[in-house]
């Protein structure tokens, strides 16, 4: 990440832990529309800053990706929390200013002994803009 952020100033605009039910998993337990997984999505917008204070800055806006994250409710179903991550980053890089944005996708239900079983996905727009 050093020379991602090169010493520049950044704000980090961040989205903890929305909650959404979504069909998406890979184990037979998983696969029954009726029952689906409980996700926990949380982002991190990062975006440099180009004036001394933040409050001059104009505001990046987080309701764009929290509205693509509740929309996944709707999609059917998803085998990968992978997927998942890409279905967000479009969203994340809606705002020109997003340069890297951070998810962590968790299933906090999957496994008794542990708080959540998932991932931590790290992405920059210079890479993601040759995905599609």
């Amino acid at each position: 990440m050093k020379d991602l952020f090169s010493g520049e100033d950044h704000i980090v605009v961040t989205l903890d832990e929305v909650c959404v039910n979504v069909n998406c998993g890979l184990h037979p337990w998983e696969r029954h529309p009726e029952r689906p997984t409980r996700l926990l999505i949380s982002v991190r917008l990062y975006a440099p800053l180009t004036s001394a204070r933040a409050a001059d800055e104009p505001i990046i806006d987080y309701d764009v990706v929290r509205d693509r994250i509740r929309a996944l409710e709707n999609e059917g179903h998803i085998d990968l929390v992978e997927t998942v991550a890409d279905l967000i980053t479009d969203s994340c890089f809606s705002d020109a200013r997003v340069v890297a944005c951070l998810l962590s996708i968790r299933k906090p239900d999957i496994y008794n002994e542990t708080r959540g079983a998932g991932i931590d996905l790290f992405r920059t727009r210079a890479r993601w803009s040759g995905h599609k």
